[in-house]
């Protein structure tokens, strides 16, 4: 069934607010996916020639400081930016891809949640009202972030397995639904240098996106492309440095909601989700058609 929410901040005044909203309406999400929570969020954009990656370690006693300085004795500098529950982003100086290779080689026991410039991944298991408050969303700070509340159909219930799923750099995706052709795909992805940490097919469909949008297509035709290559029922809500964007399969059997006002964009499985947000009662609302993409996009500084 799954919950999914987000909500893109048009006034910079809501972004200090950002994670409260956030939290808010994945709260209300909670009977939809009681099996894990997470979300994204877009913030604080790493300098020039250096990038944020986000990682989780299952291993509590994980010294995290440690971490960071073989980071920075490979790359010349690295910094601890944020610690909450067993994930950990760092500002690295080097480009995404040196960072995530280098890790995935030399700390395999390390999993990498998210890497960019921007983007913060945070996720785990157990209830979206605990996980809210063992991650303290309420505090997250930023321009726009998704949320998603899990109950697993098809995969292990496992902090990898949970959603968002991000396999390109400032590139997320959370989902309600199922993919048919999630095997037969991942392994024509694989052929393409994507590399997969779980079964989940909502993965896949993360890495499709990154794969068409490696390749030159943009956002939009990535996900037009959705319609053509990924078979089954699907609503999408992608996260990108500069907005998001919702897709919903030719069928749109899975429910699916959004509203805008002034200050506002937000998109939620249901309308309860929205109406925790300020000046909700009087937002524009209207169910996204089927095969049309929804974005929203602001330049960051």
């Amino acid at each position: 069934m799954c919950g999914i929410v987000g909500l893109f901040c048009k006034s910079a005044e809501l972004e200090p607010h950002l994670g409260h909203h956030l939290g808010a309406m994945l709260a209300q999400m909670d009977d939809r996916g009681p099996d894990s929570a997470g979300v994204a969020v877009y913030r604080n954009p790493a300098p020039s020639g250096a990038c944020k990656v986000t990682l989780y370690s299952a291993d509590p006693a994980t010294t995290w400081e440690a971490v960071c300085g073989e980071l920075a004795a490979r790359f010349g500098g690295a910094e601890i930016l944020d610690v909450r529950a067993k994930h950990c982003v760092l500002v690295v100086d080097t480009d995404a891809l040196d960072a995530e290779e280098w890790i995935r080689e030399e700390l395999p026991e390390l999993r990498i949640m998210s890497a960019g410039r921007v983007i913060e991944i945070y996720k785990e298991v157990g209830r979206p009202k605990e996980f809210v408050e063992a991650f303290r969303i309420e505090d997250l700070t930023g321009t726009h972030g998704l949320g998603h509340t899990r109950m697993a159909t098809e995969s292990r219930v496992t902090t990898e397995g949970s959603h968002p799923f991000s396999t390109g750099f400032d590139l997320c995706l959370v989902h309600n639904g199922s993919l048919s052709n999630h095997n037969r795909l991942r392994e024509q992805l694989r052929r393409e240098g994507i590399a997969f940490q779980t079964e989940n097919d909502t993965e896949v469909a993360a890495a499709y996106l990154a794969w068409r949008m490696r390749e030159g297509a943009t956002l939009e035709e990535a996900l037009n492309g959705c319609l053509d290559d990924l078979d089954g029922f699907y609503t999408f809500l992608v996260g990108t440095a500069d907005g998001f964007a919702v897709l919903r399969d030719p069928i749109a059997c899975k429910p699916a909601v959004m509203a805008e006002t002034d200050e506002w964009v937000a998109m939620a499985s249901e309308w309860r989700a929205i109406a925790v947000l300020p000046g909700a009662a009087a937002a524009r609302m209207w169910e996204p058609e089927p095969q049309v993409v929804y974005a929203w996009e602001k330049a960051l500084a």
